[in-house]
């Protein structure tokens, strides 16, 4: 017996039918039979490759031959904007049973929330957010709405089980099992990642029933993949105007800044060109996908924004301006393309700069060696601890001091925090006013109403700290949104007359209303990209590794175009040095650099170690460290200092919980003052700081000559 015949007989007649399809994808065979034996599952496919209704059909199935009551199942969705792009398509499969499907976030009106409570539908879309805000409202009556919950799907799993907001979800999943009474079943939906039964744990929590990967694998195309350097945006921009005329283009950037000014370039070009990123309104994204599905002969500048599942239709290019940051996102990318039987997946890098080709070389290198990231969940998020702490306190308006361990007891998050760590987060948030304790129950202090609990309880809704985002409008329409400080700048600065770029057009400011957080628009001849303030991320250890390999190595990737073979001799002959030693240390006028192809997580370990033991100054990149000052006084102490760590097995977990204050700059989290010192240092150790990598640094320093291995 198929998936398809497991079926009930109404949804078979509608696949058949109304959807005309022929077969079902592997993927969707696999995934019924897993689900429908009750298990819970990670089902990975690339993007457009039939998740959605992988996971639907069975549930679907099971909601009509057992008549399950409304609200019956979540999805929940990484980002608004999948949740719009997902409505339909989810909205039309629940339709052919007659059954409905309702999106819930903060775009959505308070008139139609209030109607669904009213009416329930069958499916709910929404964000861990929203469903928390929905548990802590006294106006929302969760029991009654979710008595009924029988499964709970989760899309893009990969990319909330390693931050903060998969700690806050696994936590909410604990916290709907025991609020609706029962083993609730867990479908998580993933691109390719590293250790799929890692994010199968972390998906399962404490549910008994059993797990199953769902990865249909199968024959896989060989791509077309050209790594080509261009040296600058402009010459970036001529090449996508260039390249595959009168086809889809979707081309991924680094940053919103970047997707801004090359999509008013390309615009100036006379090509049909969108920009599609995350401050931007929704009418605006909706708009550019809408053309983009529509068009032939176009181009969308993406963000990773577009990485996480958003359909764009058929798409016959990608395109990528420098390079990602993991082999995880490339192929997320790339596999945007090559989905029709007569086409094969591919990219095309544009790279603009030198350090950026080196990274993708790295990138290309890693996907030749068949590596792909781990994805890590926290298993120690006493922020996070910290978070439910208090919204149990709201949402049950006092909740028992025996009672609230029981709520998310099996949550991932939490796995190895002893009883004594989450004691002492709770004594600290007792001692410090932020919890207090009254009649046996734990509320919300004065600090902690004072710090949280203002505009109601919004800032305990996301575990995220939000920037000041000033909303832009041209006729009472939302363009988008910019960073506050980027607007107070541009407003002030005579040069730039008030002139910027959003959504790949140009505007003129006329007002801004500070206190609403409005700026009012008009249309201008050009303007100067938009800015959002961010940190930095760093590199993996793996990828300045693999960068290494490529420095070092005589091997010509058939993936290089000339113009990117020409630079990178160049580079390799400037790194010449690598060849004699795994991990060089340079001594030179005043500065000594080590070489340690570690990357940001290690090296700034690294480099606090270093401080401390000979004082100076050390600073970190990915691919090496600067020591300053006393720091490089003499190589020798350096390198007695390395060998003696060597010897020790160091750095250790205790070297990162010594260091952790110095390594991490400015809030690790908006609740970091729910928690005492070790809880916090341990946290950064854990989320921030990469000890195995730095003991391989460490261990490589000690090898005078460059063995591979």
């Amino acid at each position: 017996m198929t998936g398809f015949d497991r079926l009930s007989g109404a949804l078979q007649y509608h696949i058949v039918n109304s959807l005309g399809w022929k077969e079902l994808r592997p993927v969707q065979e696999q995934t019924i039979d897993a689900v429908l034996d009750g298990n819970n599952c990670v089902v990975l496919a690339p993007t457009a490759g039939g998740k959605t209704e992988a996971a639907f059909f069975p549930l679907l199935s099971q909601m009509d031959t057992e008549d399950w009551r409304a609200v019956s199942v979540l999805y929940l969705s990484p980002i608004r904007a999948l949740l719009n792009n997902q409505e339909d398509r989810i909205t039309h499969l629940s339709g052919l049973l007659g059954r409905r499907a309702f999106k819930w976030h903060g775009d959505v009106t308070g008139t139609a929330k209030k109607r669904f409570m009213g009416d329930p539908a069958d499916i709910l879309l929404t964000t861990p957010e929203s469903l928390e805000a929905m548990l802590m409202s006294p106006r929302v009556p969760a029991a009654e709405l979710f008595a009924s919950l029988q499964a709970v799907i989760i899309d893009e799993v990969h990319a909330f089980a390693d931050d903060d907001r998969g700690a806050h979800l696994s936590a909410l999943m604990e916290r709907f099992g025991r609020f609706c009474g029962k083993d609730l079943q867990r479908v998580g939906l993933s691109a390719t990642v590293g250790n799929p039964d890692e994010i199968l744990r972390w998906v399962k929590g404490s549910s008994q029933r059993p797990g199953l990967v769902v990865d249909p694998r199968g024959a896989k195309k060989s791509p077309q993949i050209t790594l080509d350097f261009v040296a600058s945006d402009e010459n970036a921009v001529q090449m996508i105007r260039a390249l595959h005329p009168g086809r889809k283009r979707l081309v991924f950037v680094e940053s919103r800044r970047l997707s801004e000014k090359l999509g008013e370039q390309l615009r100036k070009q006379e090509v049909m060109a969108f920009v599609i990123h995350g401050s931007l309104s929704f009418p605006e994204r909706r708009e550019a996908e809408r053309a983009f599905h529509e068009g032939r002969d176009c181009v969308i500048v993406a963000t990773s924004a577009l990485e996480l599942g958003i359909d764009v239709g058929d798409l016959d290019h990608v395109l990528q301006v420098d390079s990602p940051r993991s082999v995880a996102s490339f192929l997320q990318r790339m596999g945007r393309t090559g989905r029709r039987a007569d086409t094969v997946p591919n990219c095309t890098f544009l790279v603009t700069q030198e350090p950026s080709l080196l990274q993708a070389a790295g990138i290309l290198q890693l996907h030749r060696e068949g590596f792909v990231e781990d994805v890590r969940p926290c298993r120690i998020a006493s922020h996070i601890l910290a978070h439910q702490l208090m919204a149990l306190s709201v949402q049950h308006t006092g909740v028992p001091v025996s009672d609230w361990w029981a709520w998310i007891a099996g949550a991932t998050a939490f796995a190895d925090l002893t009883e004594i760590d989450r004691q002492a987060v709770l004594e600290h948030m007792l001692e410090t006013d932020i919890l207090s304790q009254e009649g046996g129950k734990l509320w919300l202090g004065e600090k902690g109403e004072h710090q949280y609990g203002r505009a109601n309880f919004m800032q305990l809704y996301a575990v995220f700290d939000a920037p000041r985002l000033v909303s832009v409008r041209w006729q009472k329409q939302e363009i988008g949104q910019v960073d506050a400080k980027f607007l107070a700048n541009i407003d002030s600065d005579p040069d730039s007359v008030g002139m910027f770029i959003l959504a790949g057009r140009a505007w003129q400011i006329e007002l801004i209303e500070w206190e609403r957080g409005i700026c009012v628009v008009k249309p201008a001849p050009e303007g100067r990209a938009a800015r959002w303030f961010s940190g930095g991320q760093f590199l993996s250890y793996e990828l300045c590794q693999a960068m290494r390999r490529v420095l070092i190595s005589d091997d010509v990737d058939d993936w290089w175009s000339q113009r990117a073979l020409r630079v990178l001799t160049i580079m390799r002959a400037e790194h010449g040095f690598l060849r004699d030693e795994r991990s060089p240390l340079i001594d030179g006028h005043d500065e000594i650099i080590w070489w340690t192809f570690g990357g940001g997580s290690a090296n700034v370990l690294l480099a606090r170690m270093l401080e401390s033991k000979l004082g100076g100054k050390v600073i970190v990149r990915n691919l090496n460290i600067s020591l300053l000052g006393d720091a490089a006084k003499s190589i020798v102490a350096v390198r007695e200092y390395l060998h003696q760590l060597a010897d020790e097995g160091r750095p250790a977990r205790e070297d990162g919980q010594s260091h952790a204050a110095g390594a991490q700059k400015g809030r690790i989290s908006k609740f970091q003052p729910c928690l005492p010192e070790e809880s916090l240092w341990a946290l950064i150790e854990d989320s921030v700081l990469d000890i195995a990598g730095a003991r391989e640094v460490v261990s490589h320093s000690t090898s005078s000559r460059a063995a591979e291995g």
